[in-house]
Protein backbone atom coordinates (compact mmCIF):
# COMPACT_ATOMS: atom_id res chain seq x y z
CA UNK A 1 0.00 0.00 0.00
CA UNK A 2 1.94 2.88 -1.52
CA UNK A 3 0.87 6.85 0.49
CA UNK A 4 -0.01 9.94 -1.64
CA UNK A 5 3.02 12.01 -1.92
CA UNK A 6 2.36 15.56 -0.56
CA UNK A 7 2.90 18.55 -2.88
CA UNK A 8 6.21 20.41 -3.06
CA UNK A 9 7.16 23.58 -2.62
CA UNK A 10 8.47 25.35 -6.24
CA UNK A 11 11.35 27.09 -6.33
CA UNK A 12 11.29 27.57 -9.97
CA UNK A 13 7.47 29.54 -9.40
CA UNK A 14 9.40 31.42 -6.48
CA UNK A 15 12.14 32.76 -8.59
CA UNK A 16 10.04 33.66 -11.30
CA UNK A 17 7.61 35.19 -8.83
CA UNK A 18 10.15 37.38 -7.33
CA UNK A 19 12.37 38.33 -10.44
CA UNK A 20 8.90 39.22 -12.51
CA UNK A 21 7.13 42.05 -13.08
CA UNK A 22 3.50 41.48 -11.72
CA UNK A 23 2.57 40.04 -8.43
CA UNK A 24 0.00 37.32 -9.45
CA UNK A 25 3.40 34.54 -9.93
CA UNK A 26 4.73 35.21 -6.57
CA UNK A 27 0.98 35.30 -4.91
CA UNK A 28 -0.11 31.76 -6.20
CA UNK A 29 2.62 30.72 -4.06
CA UNK A 30 0.22 31.29 -0.81
CA UNK A 31 -2.64 29.46 0.82
CA UNK A 32 -5.53 31.09 1.19
CA UNK A 33 -5.51 31.79 4.72
CA UNK A 34 -1.58 32.76 4.77
CA UNK A 35 0.15 35.36 7.50
CA UNK A 36 2.93 37.26 6.50
CA UNK A 37 4.86 39.21 9.36
CA UNK A 38 6.89 41.98 8.41
CA UNK A 39 9.74 43.52 10.13
CA UNK A 40 11.70 46.62 8.93
CA UNK A 41 12.11 50.22 9.82
CA UNK A 42 8.53 50.94 10.38
CA UNK A 43 7.41 47.77 11.70
CA UNK A 44 9.53 46.99 14.55
CA UNK A 45 9.81 42.94 16.09
CA UNK A 46 7.54 44.44 18.97
CA UNK A 47 4.83 45.57 16.18
CA UNK A 48 5.22 43.60 13.05
CA UNK A 49 3.39 43.74 10.23
CA UNK A 50 0.70 41.50 10.02
CA UNK A 51 -0.97 40.65 7.02
CA UNK A 52 -4.33 38.15 6.86
CA UNK A 53 -5.30 36.28 3.92
CA UNK A 54 -4.47 36.32 0.18
CA UNK A 55 -6.16 39.51 -0.16
CA UNK A 56 -4.08 41.44 2.24
CA UNK A 57 -0.81 40.04 1.37
CA UNK A 58 -1.98 40.60 -2.74
CA UNK A 59 -2.56 44.19 -1.75
CA UNK A 60 1.17 44.44 -0.25
CA UNK A 61 2.77 42.17 -3.43
CA UNK A 62 0.48 44.39 -6.03
CA UNK A 63 2.01 47.93 -3.75
CA UNK A 64 5.61 46.59 -4.64
CA UNK A 65 5.77 45.26 -7.90
CA UNK A 66 4.30 48.31 -8.78
CA UNK A 67 7.35 50.13 -7.97
CA UNK A 68 10.25 50.77 -10.55
CA UNK A 69 12.94 48.31 -8.88
CA UNK A 70 14.49 44.94 -9.85
CA UNK A 71 14.09 41.82 -7.78
CA UNK A 72 16.45 38.90 -7.37
CA UNK A 73 16.38 35.56 -5.52
CA UNK A 74 19.65 35.14 -4.26
CA UNK A 75 19.21 31.93 -2.69
CA UNK A 76 16.47 29.28 -0.95
CA UNK A 77 16.88 26.41 0.96
CA UNK A 78 13.73 24.18 1.49
CA UNK A 79 13.53 21.66 4.43
CA UNK A 80 10.39 19.62 4.79
CA UNK A 81 7.20 21.89 5.61
CA UNK A 82 9.73 24.90 6.14
CA UNK A 83 12.02 27.08 3.50
CA UNK A 84 14.02 30.26 3.78
CA UNK A 85 15.09 32.32 0.90
CA UNK A 86 17.21 35.75 0.98
CA UNK A 87 15.87 38.74 -2.14
CA UNK A 88 17.87 41.54 -3.03
CA UNK A 89 15.99 44.43 -4.62
CA UNK A 90 17.20 48.05 -6.17
CA UNK A 91 15.88 51.08 -7.09
CA UNK A 92 16.43 52.72 -10.46
CA UNK A 93 18.44 55.35 -8.05
CA UNK A 94 20.72 52.63 -6.81
CA UNK A 95 18.78 52.32 -3.05
CA UNK A 96 18.92 48.44 -2.23
CA UNK A 97 16.89 46.70 0.34
CA UNK A 98 17.97 42.91 1.33
CA UNK A 99 15.02 40.55 2.76
CA UNK A 100 15.14 37.42 4.79
CA UNK A 101 12.00 35.03 4.54
CA UNK A 102 11.34 32.13 6.79
CA UNK A 103 8.10 29.88 5.50
CA UNK A 104 6.28 27.31 6.54
CA UNK A 105 4.50 25.02 4.59
CA UNK A 106 1.40 23.57 4.13
CA UNK A 107 0.78 20.74 0.75
CA UNK A 108 3.03 22.67 -1.02
CA UNK A 109 2.08 26.50 -0.29
CA UNK A 110 3.25 29.35 1.93
CA UNK A 111 0.83 29.41 5.03
CA UNK A 112 2.93 31.63 7.40
CA UNK A 113 5.79 33.75 6.87
CA UNK A 114 8.18 35.88 8.45
CA UNK A 115 9.76 38.61 6.24
CA UNK A 116 12.93 40.89 7.96
CA UNK A 117 13.80 43.69 5.83
CA UNK A 118 16.67 46.01 5.82
CA UNK A 119 17.04 49.16 3.87
CA UNK A 120 19.90 51.42 2.81
CA UNK A 121 19.05 54.90 4.55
Amino acid sequence: MGTAARPAFDTDTLRRGIEGQTAETLLSLYADDAEVRLVNRNATPSHPKVLHGRDEIGEMLTDVYSRDMTHKLEGCVVQGDNAAYSESCRYPDGMRVLSESMLTLRDGKISQQIIIEAWDE
